[in-house]
């Protein structure tokens, strides 16, 4: 109880700073399409910010947090302090100059990346914008790498809100740079919010700063590649770029395919507005309860409590389906509704709304296995353990690529726009399926039955609040209406009253989720709060 306690808890912090996070990543997205569209020029600014965006997510949200937690979390439990704080030091400076050479080597070589990773050619519209827009924002990947090892560090410590927080900052910076008075003085309103991006780095690593020296971290240059830290986070470094970010990887493998000419034009930005309004509905409790375990499943595994790690991963997984399964049913039947309501203004018209929608019928699909791959992936980790991960990584990479081939070449005419998000759901659910698996398998029962039952509990009330939301939908006559104001409230109607149904027929059908976060909320004791809280 007490470690469900500190995961709900842990996570209801991160979920508050995420939530306000995702409202102003929405706003700072809202920004771009208006200003925008699904023109080439939004098409060169997205690519230009997910390659190293892509990085940012490898670096920030996947392999430093993963790799670098189990060992921290052992120094902590058994070193003094003077040796843990050495370690962070040390392996500090190394990624820093790691970070710094991949940065000048990405801005140097924007046009080779944009060849590598782009069906673009030189001479097309979205060519030249994209190198010139990938070299103002490629120094992000700097900040964001550090960033993400402070927040690491201070994650051990249990501190999570201001770590949680940091993305609110690069949201503010660009949308602060797309206002008007600031975006008219550079040459184009994409050159302005790519400095947005590159500002907003910078002050998500700045701000964690004086609470790193506050617990103790000095910064003293040094770099060592012999200390044993260091060495032991680099031998689940390098994989764990590859393992724990496959997802990220399949993301951007779709944007690559995007790129066809076969493609209607704005493929590139709908896909990236459909994967953000999914991420805005993820992130919300499933990111912040993926956050939360990483710390404790290394804790435990450190101390080598296997039981507890498998229970903390069982209950983690079927909080996390209770969310994701009901938001999946709701992205899939009210996608257009969603994308019009929060998206359909100035340079974004009702052609964007059907490509986006489209691409955002299937990735609603694959939300409950993006996020349980976030659960899984860690707890191989923190058992030091990143063969694994990175071989399933690979074939269900291998997966994806070959599915986006056949969707695009054979499947085209049924799929159009939306097979890149069909190849990526499907190689999601393979993944998550064979390392569920494969971690029952070595570490024995965990609750699997437990597990199933609860999701088919969660399916039953999603089914049926799917239906009211389509029966909803065609009552209320949304489509016939043009104005902002009438699609909001009906829109607004529409996500109460399915919400209120769901919880309502989970308590009806017993849902043990309902009454575990309702039971630990109300009876969680100040002390444990207010540590969780501390740095938010």
């Amino acid at each position: 109880m007490n470690q469900k306690k500190q995961i709900l808890k842990s996570a209801s912090v991160i979920s508050l700073v995420t939530v306000v996070s995702r409202i102003l990543g929405y706003v700072r997205d809202q920004r771009i399409t208006l200003l925008l569209g699904t023109t080439p020029t939004a098409d060169a600014f997205v690519l230009a910010y997910r390659i190293p965006s892509l990085l940012r997510r490898l670096v920030g949200e996947g392999s430093v947090t993963a790799s670098f937690i189990p060992v921290f979390a052992n120094y902590l439990n058994n070193k003094p302090s003077e040796e843990v704080w050495e370690f962070a030091n040390r392996l500090f400076w190394n990624v820093a100059v790691l970070l710094a050479a991949i940065t000048v080597l990405g801005m140097v070589f924007s046009a080779e990346f944009m060849r590598l990773f782009t069906f673009f050619a030189p001479g097309q519209p979205a060519w030249e914008q994209a190198v010139f827009l990938n070299r103002i924002i490629f120094p992000y990947i700097f900040f964001i790498g550090l960033s993400a090892l402070a927040m690491a560090i201070l994650n051990c410590f249990h501190v999570f809100g201001l770590p949680a927080a940091t993305p609110v900052l690069l949201n503010i910076a660009i949308i602060a740079c797309s206002v008007a008075a600031v975006s008219r003085h550079f040459s184009s309103p994409a050159v302005s919010l790519a400095v947005g991006v590159l500002i907003g780095g910078a002050l998500q690593f700045l701000v964690q700063v004086p609470l790193l020296v506050r617990r103790g971290m000095h910064f003293d240059f040094g770099l060592s590649l012999r200390h044993e830290g260091v060495r032991s986070v680099g031998g689940l470094l390098a994989p764990g770029f590859f393992g724990i970010g496959v997802a990220q990887i399949n993301f951007f493998v779709g944007t690559v395919f995007a790129t066809s000419g076969r493609m209607p034009s704005g493929s590139v930005t709908a896909l990236y507005v459909a994967e953000r309004v999914m991420e805005l509905v993820m992130g919300g409790y499933a990111i912040a309860v993926a956050t939360a375990i990483l710390p404790m499943m290394s804790h435990q595994a450190a101390a080598g409590d296997m039981e507890g790690l498998k229970s903390t991963l069982g209950f983690s997984l079927r909080i996390v389906s209770f969310i994701t399964i009901p938001a999946a049913v709701g992205l899939v039947v009210m996608r257009e509704p969603i994308i019009r309501v929060l998206f359909e203004h100035g340079e974004f018209a009702a052609e964007s709304t059907g490509l986006t929608s489209r691409a955002l019928f299937y990735y609603g699909f694959g939300l409950p296995a993006f996020a349980a791959i976030k659960l899984i992936v860690p707890a191989f980790y923190s058992n030091h353990d990143t063969r694994m991960p990175v071989r399933i990584a690979a074939y269900s990479l291998g997966l994806n690529i070959l599915l986006n081939v056949l969707c695009l070449r054979w499947f085209f005419p049924i799929f159009r726009n939306g097979g890149p998000a069909v190849a990526t759901v499907i190689a999601a659910y393979f993944n998550f399926f064979t390392l569920f698996a494969i971690f029952r398998v070595r570490f024995g029962r965990m609750g699997t039955l437990d597990i199933l039952a609860s999701i088919a509990r969660s399916g039953v009330c999603a089914a049926l609040m799917g239906m009211l939301c389509w029966v909803g939908i065609h009552k209320s006559h949304f489509d016939s209406y043009e104005q902002f104001l009438p699609r909001l409230a009906i829109f607004g109607a529409l996500l109460v009253g399915a919400t209120a149904l769901y919880l309502g027929l989970a308590w009806v059908l017993r849902c043990a989720e309902l009454s575990e976060i309702y039971g630990i909320a109300a009876h969680a004791e100040p002390a444990n709060i207010g540590s969780l809280s501390e740095g938010s």
